[in-house]
């Protein structure tokens, strides 16, 4: 039996969690669905650096502080997370969470100080733990601080990953010579490398515009406590546990110039939750023109060949499906759904001076960070890397009816639109019919009808690769 501010409670034999803790297990038997080990590890970096400041300011015994960072450093590794018991979907601020933390660490360092589970003495998980804190700028941070290094150590590091393998693929395919597609119909030609540059360009905004959400993730709204107004915290409290933080995280980060903005809202979360959503999407097409090169092998367009990695089928023998991209679209899909989860709960929970759906704007959050990052190294390995060119593009740019659209410039758009109307009327090329209904001269037309020479506007045919 163990007691909080509302009486004795029930907890189980060995819990590290206490009372306050146990009634949140019991109180949200929702999904069985946990915070991540990320947002755990935050939580546990800013109470261990919590300690060491309030230390620093005299506001903690220095054994007790020393037994709280190592008790928080024991659950920033992992020892505890078993001990984290509460549902994702909770107490709208997560205070539960926050308690929950308090609780696991307050146990553990009184055990280390000789003491039994449940004493709360002689740390105390809200007077000491919890010491200039309040889980209204808690859990925030948290959520920022796991989001912020997940961007930095996962999403950025696979989306270059992503990038080199694109750029590769480029280089090797830029002779490859194709049609186009606008509205998905045919249109002038183009290079195959040319293409995968643009594949490598939007992953290269993926990981500028992750880059620009990190910033303002690193704006922390601890040091408000409650509401904003700092009350129950040193003045010099949050400035110097970002300063510890940023060492103990790896990455930069700084208390917030307006408390006020930083708490009631999700602004920041959502901010990055749009960059996100642009990845995906971005992912999306990539995936999505990459299946669509590949489809056949004979009745679709085959201008690619994808890696095989499993049978496709359980009763077509020999058929091999793009289930590389497959997965990746459904990781779209998800990012997608936590987009909107995150937009309705920045736009209906945030309230006066609080936002009362933190905790699934975390778990999404930290979820789509995770997923596009796997997702996108997936990808890479076992799709981009073993791409290769077929014959049937290049086969192809000779019957191009769009060739025609070089000729304009000499003939008229009138004119050169009659001979591509006829070509497809009669099954004839562009080059045939403007043989035979124009005054250019058989060198004219080779000039302007090469392949190479229009995708590279205003070079000669030599200087763009031949």
């Amino acid at each position: 039996m163990e007691r909080d501010s509302m009486g004795d409670v029930a907890v189980p034999a060995g819990a590290y969690y206490g009372a306050s803790t146990e009634r949140a297990r019991q109180n949200f038997p929702i999904s069985g669905l946990r915070l991540p080990r990320r947002f755990i590890r935050a939580m546990a970096q800013i109470k261990g650096a919590a300690a060491l400041v309030n230390s620093e300011l005299g506001l903690l015994e220095a054994q007790l502080a020393n037994a709280i960072q190592q008790a928080a450093e024991e659950v920033e590794e992992g020892k505890f997370d078993n001990h984290f018991v509460v549902d994702v979907f909770q107490t709208g601020s997560g205070t539960s969470t926050n308690t929950n933390a308090n609780e696991v660490i307050a146990n553990r360092a009184n055990e280390l100080l000789g003491g039994p589970l449940g004493s709360r003495k002689p740390v105390h998980p809200n007077d000491h733990v919890n010491r200039c804190q309040s889980s209204n700028d808690v859990i925030p941070s948290a959520m920022q601080l796991a989001a912020l290094v997940a961007i930095h150590e996962e999403l950025i590091p696979a989306l270059s990953y992503l990038k080199e393998a694109l750029e590769k693929k480029a280089s090797e395919f830029m002779p490859v010579i194709k049609t186009g597609r606008t509205h998905l119909q045919d249109a002038t030609p183009i290079r195959l490398g040319q293409e995968f540059t643009g594949y490598a360009g939007q992953a290269e905004r993926g990981m500028a515009r992750a880059r620009l959400a990190a910033e303002e993730l690193a704006d922390l709204p601890l040091g408000g406590t409650a509401v904003g107004t700092g009350l129950n915290a040193h003045p010099e409290f949050a400035q110097r546990v970002c300063q510890h933080l940023s060492r103990r995280a790896g990455v930069m980060v700084q208390e917030t110039k307006n408390h006020f903005q930083a708490q009631a809202t999700l602004d920041a979360v959502l901010s990055a939750a749009g960059a996100l959503r642009t990845v995906a999407v971005s992912l999306w097409k990539i995936g999505n023109d990459l299946r669509w090169f590949a489809s056949g092998p004979r009745a679709g367009l085959g201008e690619i060949t994808l890696p095989e990695v499993q049978p496709g089928s359980s009763i077509m023998p020999g058929k091999v499906n793009p289930v590389i991209i497959e997965s990746l679209t459904m990781v779209v899909a998800r990012v997608l759904g936590n987009d909107a989860t995150i937009a309705v709960a920045a736009q209906s929970g945030s309230i006066f001076e609080l936002n009362l759906m933190m905790p699934v704007a975390a778990y999404s959050l930290l979820e789509s960070i995770g997923l596009l990052a796997s997702s996108a190294q997936n990808l890479a390995r076992q799709c981009i890397d073993g791409i290769k060119a077929t014959e049937r593009g290049p086969q192809m740019v000779e019957q191009g009816l769009m060739l025609a659209t070089a000729l304009a410039p000499a003939i008229g758009y009138d004119a050169a639109a009659r001979i591509a109307k006829e070509a497809l009327a009669n099954g004839r090329t562009i080059r045939e019919i403007a043989r035979e209904q124009t005054k250019l001269s058989a060198d004219e037309l080779d000039r302007l009808l090469d392949p190479a020479r229009m995708t590279r506007p205003g070079m000669e045919a030599g200087a763009a690769g031949g």
